[in-house]
């Protein structure tokens, strides 16, 4: 096939397998410093490398995999001062979306979180992770969007990208999750308060949770 329709088409495919492949890097099954053997991939996802390439090229874009030459992809793995310094500036970036987002969070937003927040309580009540985890990401950007300033969000989104798969990592420790979830507890009655300043210290708190649980997991090599 030739023409628009066979672009789209190729264009719907690596996007759909940068899709998988997030996903697997997110939630563990590629591994930080994996390589990535392109023949596996592209058996065990039924598709040609030229899908699998672009692939990798838009995940490179986003910070989740290396592209060093001549030695093939492989997925990034942070160093803890890597972990430290990036941690830090989302925790600030997530502080200053919040902070934000109590200036114009409106009824209706609040009562959509809500419903998202139960969602992902009940995730949480079942351990599972990745539903959590996925719930979890829809609630931190939607407050983002809330905020309402497009040059944080491209900034947040930008620096987010390269965090999911540890964001994901700091849940592990059963201790850390459950403390995660109280977080958003308090962020949803920070919101309903338009409490700006309370909002922006939960959040920047709840990053420096994750941070250390990450820090830990990586000191153990749980």
């Amino acid at each position: 096939m030739d023409g628009p329709s066979a672009l789209i088409n190729r264009q719907a495919l690596h996007e759909a397998v940068a899709s998988r492949l997030r996903d697997m890097i997110v939630e563990g099954g590629l591994e930080p410093g994996a390589r990535l053997n392109e023949r596996e991939l592209c058996e065990r996802l039924g598709i040609s490398r030229t899908p699998l390439r672009e692939a990798f090229r838009v995940l490179a874009t986003e910070g989740l995999i290396a592209l060093p030459p001549n030695r093939g992809a492989q997925v990034v793995k942070l160093s803890p001062q890597d972990v430290r310094d990036t941690f830090d500036v989302m925790g600030a970036l997530e502080g200053l979306s919040g902070e934000l987002a109590c200036r114009h969070v409106t009824d209706a937003d609040i009562a959509a979180l809500r419903v998202m927040h139960e969602e992902m309580v009940a995730c949480h009540a079942r351990r599972d992770l990745p539903n959590y985890y996925r719930i979890n990401r829809v609630i931190h950007e939607r407050i983002n969007a809330i905020a309402g300033n497009p040059t944080l969000t491209r900034t947040y989104r930008a620096l987010n990208d390269r965090l999911h798969a540890l964001r994901f990592r700091s849940n592990y420790i059963q201790e850390k999750w459950d403390r995660a979830v109280a977080d958003h507890g308090e962020m949803l009655d920070a919101l309903a308060g338009r409490d700006g300043e309370r909002m922006r210290r939960v959040l920047v708190g709840h990053l420096a949770h994750k941070r250390d649980a990450v820090l830990e997991e990586m000191k153990t090599g749980q």
